[in-house]
């Protein structure tokens, strides 16, 4: 369903209709859960995080502006979000770095049924080997084809460190794929 289709159902759901808010999850939260999988390991805190983008968006419908696309909204809050969640993390990461050294956890990466295909690629393991906020903007470009614009409007930062970041990420792409001697095109 796209945008323009669910508008009148984003319209339903501002005035509190919750079976209209259940068509919205349904229509966009497959792809709002691989969105925070590319970009989270943890499985559970995949779906914790998942939950708290469709709370947030439940609470922040009355700042939509249904001029703006909707799904650039959603992906802004989900991004926002995991940045949240990420720094959470780290906190607890520093504060509990002795036992984390002594035991060895090992991070299941999400449901394989949804992302079978995606694991099938090649450069899906070097994509995920990349730092966060190189991962971040290689994800919205080019696995749901936003324009460098949009991804500023996104992460709510400059268009030129999209960019930056965007030159950054294709470089060390290519360096990882000479690497390993792949034959992965990354253009």
């Amino acid at each position: 369903m796209n945008d323009n289709e669910l508008l009148s159902w984003l319209e339903k759901a501002k005035l509190g209709d919750e079976s209209a808010f259940q068509l919205v999850y349904q229509a966009t939260h497959q792809d709002v859960y691989r969105t925070v999988a590319f970009l989270v390991y943890n499985k559970q805190d995949i779906e914790d995080i998942v939950n708290e983008v469709y709370m947030s968006m439940w609470r922040a419908f009355q700042t939509y502006d249904p001029n703006r696309p909707f799904r650039v909204w959603l992906h802004g809050i989900t991004v926002r979000l995991v940045q949240d969640w990420k720094r959470k993390t780290w906190r607890r990461i520093r504060l509990f770095e002795r036992n984390r050294r002594m035991t060895c956890e090992h991070f299941d990466w999400t449901d394989k049924a949804v992302l079978q295909f995606e694991m099938q690629h090649e450069l899906f393991s070097l994509v995920r080997q990349l730092s966060y906020k190189l991962r971040v903007v290689v994800i919205l470009r080019y696995f749901h084809d936003y324009a460098l614009e949009e991804i500023a409007d996104i992460l709510q930062i400059p268009v030129g460190t999209v960019k930056s970041r965007h030159h950054l990420a294709m470089k060390e792409l290519r360096k990882r794929i000479e690497m390993t001697g792949g034959d992965a095109y990354v253009h």
